[in-house]
């Protein structure tokens, strides 16, 4: 990775004339380079506010975030339409963002049809995935990164949960993107590097509770001098964020190269519990929001593989006995659609302190939230039933006029590659189609 290091600026106020600070500034230490967040004072004033550039213009970004297993839609979908809808039970968990996103009800993928294997289609909108001769598409977001991917230290980010073999992300030939299902692993990456040995020894340390930023703690007070207020309390946030996933990872045990005793044996491979299901979720929002917080990627997509998930471990109001796809396949059983609704509810809150994160952090006078469209939904509509019509999807943030309910027809669903398209507009990427869209989405505007 290759970045410009600037002399660090004399202790002054900033003005509009001073030397920008580069925007691939990396505080570095030994087997360290901690990526900064956007902040004022990457760009002079009047040049922000003369930028024509697609390298100068307002990043914009796009994470798409899908759970294969479905959501009981009852709870779900919205009464009324508009501005002035009743939130369902669902909705009304994620209420303190209401003019952050809108809710879409009858919408579809046109001929996308055929049970579980919906989800390799969800971002892609290629037809009949079921079918023996299937041939897959490019993704939303793979369209994304070979448009704005050069801008960026990663052209895209494919994660996922519980799964190392499946995600979201598929090139312009339908070739699937692997996922990385290890947030450590995605944090190595975006903070530790060197040689191996110097990224050996900054791991033992992270495992021991040291953080890599007590590494760059002289740069960071350094260059906090030389910031305004505004960048100071950026720098705070974006710190915060890193400590307390640091904390995440080592808590739920996500450093997978642990000191272990000698033994004659061969060396075991200690998989992760995929019981921990909402905490694995969580550590993957978090690595996302420094990904997009650093503008380390414009794209990123977030496959959680529900249908492979065990019981899952938590604090629950009703104990979970079943895997999560058996929960799926109810068949109107109370006890089943009892442990099905807390997870429904669990996802709903997750997504909620997602979108509280990115509107907590401000780029110009924007919030990141305002610069990320976050695509959030399943491929699956009844899970019991094995449907694809009428699928639950939210989207959230991205400069949109939202707090409003879209209601399409659900007997004659809408494209949501619709959606797909106006994001694609949204990001500068014009295009007359995307996949099976008609158009660009209906009722959608931007702000």
């Amino acid at each position: 990775m290759k970045s410009i290091h600037p002399p660090m600026p004399a202790a002054a106020p900033y003005i509009a004339t001073r030397q920008p600070m580069s925007r691939r500034y990396f505080l570095r230490g030994t087997g360290v380079a901690l990526a900064l967040p956007l902040l004022d004072a990457m760009q002079p004033r009047l040049a922000r506010a003369q930028a024509t550039s697609a390298a100068n213009a307002i990043p914009r970004r796009v994470f798409g975030i899908m759970n294969n297993i479905g959501y009981l839609t009852q709870n779900y979908f919205p009464v009324g339409s508009g501005r002035d809808y009743q939130a369902s039970e669902y909705v009304e968990l994620i209420k303190a963002h209401r003019n952050e996103f809108t809710v879409f009800s009858g919408v579809n993928l046109p001929s996308v049809q055929g049970s579980h294997p919906t989800e390799v289609a969800w971002l892609t909108g290629a037809p009949n995935p079921a079918s023996s001769s299937f041939r897959n598409t490019i993704s939303l977001d793979q369209e994304v990164a070979d448009n704005l991917g050069t801008l960026t230290r990663f052209p895209s980010l494919t994660l996922a949960v519980n799964t190392r073999t499946r995600g979201l992300s598929f090139t312009g030939s339908g070739v699937a993107v692997p996922p990385e299902d290890k947030a450590a692993e995605v944090f190595n990456q975006l903070f530790v590097q060197g040689s191996p040995a110097e990224i050996d020894e900054k791991v033992r340390e992270l495992e021991g509770g040291r953080s890599i930023l007590d590494t760059v703690s002289s740069q960071i007070k350094a260059l906090e001098r030389d910031l305004g207020s505004p960048d100071r309390e950026r720098i705070d946030q974006y710190l915060t964020s890193v400590r307390s996933l640091e904390g995440r990872l080592q808590a739920s045990q996500g450093w997978e190269r642990k000191p272990k005793p000698v033994v004659k044996a061969a060396e075991p491979v200690d998989p992760p519990n995929p019981a921990l299901f909402f905490e694995k979720v969580r550590v993957m929002y978090d690595i996302a929001l420094l990904v997009l917080q650093t503008d380390s990627s414009r794209a990123i997509t977030l496959f959680i593989d529900a249908a492979g998930t065990p019981p899952v471990q938590g604090r629950f109001e009703v104990p979970i006995s079943e895997g999560y796809h058996g929960l799926s396949h109810h068949g109107k059983s109370p006890e089943k659609l009892a442990q099905h609704h807390v997870l429904d509810r669990e996802n709903f809150k997750a997504l909620n302190a997602l979108l509280t994160n990115l509107k907590v952090v401000q780029e110009d006078n924007q919030t990141l939230l305002d610069r990320t469209n976050v695509l959030w939904g399943t491929n699956l509509s009844d899970g019991n039933a094995h449907l694809s019509t009428n699928l639950p999807f939210i989207l959230a943030g991205g400069g949109w006029k939202h707090g409003q309910h879209l209601a399409f027809d659900a007997t004659r669903p809408y494209p949501l590659t619709n959606v797909y398209l106006s994001v694609l507009h949204r990001l500068g990427i014009e295009r007359d189609k995307f996949s099976s869209s008609t158009g660009t989405c209906r009722g959608l505007e931007m702000t």
